[in-house]
Protein backbone atom coordinates (compact mmCIF):
# COMPACT_ATOMS: atom_id res chain seq x y z
CA UNK A 1 0.00 0.00 0.00
CA UNK A 2 2.72 2.40 0.95
CA UNK A 3 4.69 1.41 -2.02
CA UNK A 4 1.52 2.47 -4.30
CA UNK A 5 0.86 5.46 -2.55
CA UNK A 6 4.31 6.51 -3.41
CA UNK A 7 3.73 5.87 -7.07
CA UNK A 8 0.78 7.88 -7.10
CA UNK A 9 3.09 10.80 -5.22
CA UNK A 10 5.55 11.04 -7.85
CA UNK A 11 3.28 10.16 -10.69
CA UNK A 12 1.56 13.40 -9.61
CA UNK A 13 4.78 15.12 -8.92
CA UNK A 14 6.33 14.38 -12.75
CA UNK A 15 2.69 15.63 -14.29
CA UNK A 16 4.25 19.14 -15.09
CA UNK A 17 7.23 19.53 -17.31
CA UNK A 18 10.52 21.35 -16.07
CA UNK A 19 11.23 23.62 -18.75
CA UNK A 20 14.86 25.63 -19.43
CA UNK A 21 14.09 28.40 -22.45
CA UNK A 22 16.70 30.81 -23.57
CA UNK A 23 15.58 33.81 -25.19
CA UNK A 24 12.17 34.51 -23.11
CA UNK A 25 11.97 38.46 -23.61
CA UNK A 26 10.36 38.24 -27.16
CA UNK A 27 9.01 36.28 -29.95
CA UNK A 28 8.92 32.42 -29.60
CA UNK A 29 10.79 32.24 -26.24
CA UNK A 30 8.03 34.29 -24.13
CA UNK A 31 5.01 33.07 -26.64
CA UNK A 32 6.18 29.39 -25.27
CA UNK A 33 7.40 29.77 -21.96
CA UNK A 34 4.27 31.77 -20.95
CA UNK A 35 1.80 28.97 -22.65
CA UNK A 36 4.25 26.45 -20.28
CA UNK A 37 3.45 28.21 -17.11
CA UNK A 38 -0.08 28.93 -17.75
CA UNK A 39 -1.07 25.08 -18.34
CA UNK A 40 1.15 24.37 -15.04
CA UNK A 41 4.52 23.61 -16.12
CA UNK A 42 7.36 24.96 -14.45
CA UNK A 43 10.11 27.36 -16.30
CA UNK A 44 13.47 28.35 -15.91
CA UNK A 45 13.04 31.42 -18.20
CA UNK A 46 16.54 33.41 -19.50
CA UNK A 47 17.54 36.31 -21.32
CA UNK A 48 20.46 38.95 -21.63
CA UNK A 49 18.23 41.50 -19.59
CA UNK A 50 17.11 40.07 -16.38
CA UNK A 51 14.52 43.20 -16.25
CA UNK A 52 12.85 41.98 -19.77
CA UNK A 53 11.43 38.57 -18.07
CA UNK A 54 10.64 40.20 -14.18
CA UNK A 55 6.81 40.39 -14.72
CA UNK A 56 7.05 36.64 -15.86
CA UNK A 57 8.08 36.33 -12.27
CA UNK A 58 5.95 38.45 -10.49
CA UNK A 59 2.78 36.94 -11.96
CA UNK A 60 3.74 32.96 -11.89
CA UNK A 61 5.48 33.44 -8.44
CA UNK A 62 7.32 30.05 -7.60
CA UNK A 63 6.45 28.28 -10.66
CA UNK A 64 9.18 30.44 -13.10
CA UNK A 65 12.68 30.93 -12.40
CA UNK A 66 13.94 34.20 -14.13
CA UNK A 67 17.86 34.12 -15.29
CA UNK A 68 20.11 36.34 -16.71
CA UNK A 69 22.28 34.31 -19.76
CA UNK A 70 23.86 35.91 -22.21
CA UNK A 71 24.57 32.30 -24.17
CA UNK A 72 27.69 33.88 -25.64
CA UNK A 73 29.59 33.38 -21.94
CA UNK A 74 30.17 29.88 -22.07
CA UNK A 75 31.10 30.08 -17.76
CA UNK A 76 27.69 31.81 -17.62
CA UNK A 77 25.56 29.28 -18.97
CA UNK A 78 27.36 26.18 -17.48
CA UNK A 79 26.05 28.19 -14.05
CA UNK A 80 22.38 29.10 -15.12
CA UNK A 81 22.17 25.49 -16.54
CA UNK A 82 23.26 24.13 -12.99
CA UNK A 83 21.19 27.00 -10.79
CA UNK A 84 17.84 26.08 -13.17
CA UNK A 85 18.09 22.14 -12.42
CA UNK A 86 19.07 22.76 -8.79
CA UNK A 87 16.26 25.03 -8.17
CA UNK A 88 13.45 22.32 -9.37
CA UNK A 89 14.92 19.34 -9.23
CA UNK A 90 14.74 18.17 -12.90
CA UNK A 91 15.18 19.21 -16.20
CA UNK A 92 12.38 17.62 -18.69
CA UNK A 93 12.61 20.15 -21.60
CA UNK A 94 16.07 22.04 -22.57
CA UNK A 95 14.89 24.67 -25.10
CA UNK A 96 17.54 26.62 -27.20
CA UNK A 97 15.60 29.66 -28.40
CA UNK A 98 18.13 32.82 -28.45
CA UNK A 99 19.42 33.78 -31.97
CA UNK A 100 19.16 36.49 -34.34
CA UNK A 101 19.57 36.85 -37.91
CA UNK A 102 22.47 38.86 -40.13
CA UNK A 103 21.04 41.04 -42.84
CA UNK A 104 23.22 41.52 -45.98
CA UNK A 105 24.32 40.02 -48.82
CA UNK A 106 27.36 37.72 -48.66
CA UNK A 107 29.73 40.31 -50.22
CA UNK A 108 28.66 42.90 -47.64
CA UNK A 109 28.38 41.43 -44.32
CA UNK A 110 32.12 41.32 -42.49
CA UNK A 111 33.95 38.15 -41.02
CA UNK A 112 33.03 39.62 -37.50
CA UNK A 113 29.91 40.10 -37.80
CA UNK A 114 29.12 36.60 -39.09
CA UNK A 115 31.73 35.60 -36.23
CA UNK A 116 29.24 37.46 -33.89
CA UNK A 117 26.21 35.98 -35.38
CA UNK A 118 27.53 32.05 -35.23
CA UNK A 119 28.22 32.81 -31.47
CA UNK A 120 24.94 33.42 -31.07
CA UNK A 121 22.92 30.85 -33.09
CA UNK A 122 25.36 28.12 -33.28
CA UNK A 123 27.98 28.07 -30.21
CA UNK A 124 25.77 29.76 -27.90
CA UNK A 125 23.25 26.53 -28.33
CA UNK A 126 26.47 24.24 -28.29
CA UNK A 127 27.29 25.60 -24.77
CA UNK A 128 23.86 24.98 -23.51
CA UNK A 129 23.43 21.26 -24.84
CA UNK A 130 27.01 20.95 -23.34
CA UNK A 131 26.12 21.90 -20.01
CA UNK A 132 22.69 20.18 -19.65
CA UNK A 133 23.70 16.89 -20.78
CA UNK A 134 25.25 15.62 -18.07
CA UNK A 135 22.33 16.54 -16.12
CA UNK A 136 20.28 14.94 -18.56
CA UNK A 137 22.06 11.21 -18.93
CA UNK A 138 22.04 11.55 -14.92
CA UNK A 139 18.40 11.66 -15.19
CA UNK A 140 17.84 8.75 -18.12
CA UNK A 141 15.23 11.32 -19.42
CA UNK A 142 15.40 14.66 -21.14
CA UNK A 143 14.25 17.03 -24.52
CA UNK A 144 16.57 18.91 -25.93
CA UNK A 145 14.56 21.21 -28.42
CA UNK A 146 16.06 24.25 -30.73
CA UNK A 147 14.46 26.69 -32.82
CA UNK A 148 15.49 26.34 -36.68
CA UNK A 149 13.70 27.49 -39.51
CA UNK A 150 12.96 26.31 -42.75
CA UNK A 151 15.80 27.99 -43.61
CA UNK A 152 17.39 25.00 -42.23
CA UNK A 153 16.45 23.63 -45.46
CA UNK A 154 16.01 26.29 -47.87
CA UNK A 155 17.75 29.39 -48.57
CA UNK A 156 17.17 33.26 -49.48
CA UNK A 157 19.51 36.06 -50.71
CA UNK A 158 20.40 38.77 -48.33
CA UNK A 159 20.14 36.54 -45.34
CA UNK A 160 21.96 33.69 -46.59
CA UNK A 161 24.38 33.83 -43.36
CA UNK A 162 21.72 33.50 -41.47
CA UNK A 163 20.01 30.30 -43.20
CA UNK A 164 23.85 29.00 -43.06
CA UNK A 165 23.69 28.93 -39.47
CA UNK A 166 20.53 27.15 -39.22
CA UNK A 167 22.33 24.67 -41.49
CA UNK A 168 24.81 24.03 -38.88
CA UNK A 169 21.84 23.86 -36.50
CA UNK A 170 20.18 20.99 -38.04
CA UNK A 171 23.23 19.21 -38.61
CA UNK A 172 24.68 19.41 -35.03
CA UNK A 173 20.98 18.76 -33.76
CA UNK A 174 20.65 15.49 -36.20
CA UNK A 175 23.78 13.99 -35.34
CA UNK A 176 23.19 14.83 -31.09
CA UNK A 177 19.80 12.88 -31.55
CA UNK A 178 21.72 9.56 -33.01
CA UNK A 179 24.52 10.01 -30.03
CA UNK A 180 22.14 10.64 -26.74
CA UNK A 181 19.55 8.11 -28.09
CA UNK A 182 20.73 5.29 -25.84
CA UNK A 183 20.86 7.78 -22.46
CA UNK A 184 16.60 8.46 -22.94
CA UNK A 185 17.47 11.92 -24.48
CA UNK A 186 15.09 12.62 -27.00
CA UNK A 187 15.95 15.87 -29.59
CA UNK A 188 13.20 17.64 -31.93
CA UNK A 189 14.43 20.60 -34.19
CA UNK A 190 11.60 22.80 -33.81
CA UNK A 191 11.70 24.86 -38.01
CA UNK A 192 9.37 27.97 -37.65
CA UNK A 193 7.60 29.46 -41.15
CA UNK A 194 7.42 33.46 -41.68
CA UNK A 195 5.68 34.43 -38.04
CA UNK A 196 3.93 37.88 -36.91
CA UNK A 197 6.62 37.82 -34.40
CA UNK A 198 9.06 40.31 -32.73
CA UNK A 199 12.10 38.35 -34.94
CA UNK A 200 12.03 41.08 -37.26
CA UNK A 201 12.79 43.80 -34.90
CA UNK A 202 16.07 45.96 -34.26
CA UNK A 203 17.12 43.47 -31.66
CA UNK A 204 16.60 40.38 -33.43
CA UNK A 205 18.26 41.68 -36.82
CA UNK A 206 21.95 43.44 -37.43
CA UNK A 207 22.65 45.01 -40.82
CA UNK A 208 25.42 44.59 -42.58
CA UNK A 209 26.55 48.30 -44.50
CA UNK A 210 25.10 48.28 -47.71
CA UNK A 211 27.29 48.33 -51.03
CA UNK A 212 25.41 50.28 -53.50
CA UNK A 213 25.61 47.43 -56.35
CA UNK A 214 23.07 45.67 -54.75
CA UNK A 215 20.55 48.67 -53.50
CA UNK A 216 17.97 47.90 -56.07
CA UNK A 217 18.33 44.04 -55.54
CA UNK A 218 17.52 44.04 -52.05
CA UNK A 219 14.85 46.79 -52.35
CA UNK A 220 13.14 44.19 -54.55
CA UNK A 221 13.60 41.29 -51.80
CA UNK A 222 12.38 43.15 -48.80
CA UNK A 223 9.30 44.27 -51.07
CA UNK A 224 8.54 40.30 -51.83
CA UNK A 225 9.20 39.61 -47.94
CA UNK A 226 6.67 41.93 -47.02
CA UNK A 227 4.23 40.17 -48.91
CA UNK A 228 4.38 37.07 -46.97
CA UNK A 229 1.21 35.70 -44.87
CA UNK A 230 2.90 35.00 -41.54
CA UNK A 231 1.27 33.33 -38.89
CA UNK A 232 -0.09 33.69 -35.46
CA UNK A 233 2.40 33.21 -33.00
CA UNK A 234 -0.53 32.34 -30.70
CA UNK A 235 -1.18 29.56 -32.57
CA UNK A 236 1.82 27.85 -31.66
CA UNK A 237 1.71 26.60 -28.42
CA UNK A 238 0.01 24.02 -28.83
CA UNK A 239 1.64 22.55 -31.68
CA UNK A 240 4.84 22.39 -29.14
CA UNK A 241 2.81 20.74 -26.61
CA UNK A 242 1.90 17.94 -28.43
CA UNK A 243 5.88 17.45 -29.69
CA UNK A 244 6.83 17.56 -26.03
CA UNK A 245 4.01 15.51 -24.88
CA UNK A 246 4.90 12.76 -27.22
CA UNK A 247 6.12 9.15 -26.56
CA UNK A 248 8.07 9.28 -29.83
CA UNK A 249 8.49 13.37 -31.18
CA UNK A 250 9.62 13.64 -34.41
CA UNK A 251 13.59 15.07 -34.93
CA UNK A 252 12.44 17.69 -37.12
CA UNK A 253 8.93 19.68 -37.00
CA UNK A 254 7.42 22.50 -39.29
CA UNK A 255 5.83 24.97 -37.29
CA UNK A 256 3.37 26.30 -39.97
CA UNK A 257 1.63 25.48 -42.78
CA UNK A 258 3.92 26.99 -46.09
CA UNK A 259 7.11 25.15 -44.90
CA UNK A 260 6.58 21.56 -46.80
CA UNK A 261 5.40 22.82 -49.91
CA UNK A 262 8.11 25.21 -50.09
CA UNK A 263 10.89 22.06 -49.02
CA UNK A 264 9.47 19.79 -51.54
CA UNK A 265 9.54 21.68 -54.50
CA UNK A 266 13.35 22.60 -53.23
CA UNK A 267 13.84 19.24 -52.70
CA UNK A 268 12.21 17.69 -55.88
CA UNK A 269 14.50 20.81 -57.79
CA UNK A 270 18.03 19.25 -55.97
CA UNK A 271 16.94 15.87 -56.79
CA UNK A 272 16.53 16.45 -60.80
CA UNK A 273 19.76 18.21 -60.97
CA UNK A 274 21.50 15.36 -59.39
CA UNK A 275 19.58 12.47 -61.50
CA UNK A 276 20.65 15.01 -64.93
CA UNK A 277 24.37 14.88 -63.75
CA UNK A 278 24.08 11.07 -62.15
CA UNK A 279 26.48 9.78 -65.18
CA UNK A 280 28.84 12.31 -64.64
CA UNK A 281 29.39 11.89 -61.02
CA UNK A 282 29.19 8.06 -61.30
CA UNK A 283 32.04 8.67 -64.02
CA UNK A 284 34.34 10.24 -61.01
CA UNK A 285 34.17 7.41 -58.88
CA UNK A 286 37.31 5.56 -60.35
Amino acid sequence: MEHQQENQVTNTATAHKVWFITGTSRGFGRVWATAALERGDKVAATARNLSSIADLQEKYKENVLTLELDVTNYNQVEKTVKQAHEHFGRLDIVLNNAGYSLVGTIEEATIDQVKAMYDTNIFGTVAVIQAALPILRKQGFGHILGTSSNLGHVVLPVIGYYASSKWAFEAIHESLAAEVKAFGIKVTIIEPGAYATEFGSQESLKFAAGLEVYTDFKANFFEGLQQLERGNPAATPEAIFKVVDAENPPLRFFLGSHNLPWVRTAYAERMSTWEEWESVSNAAQG
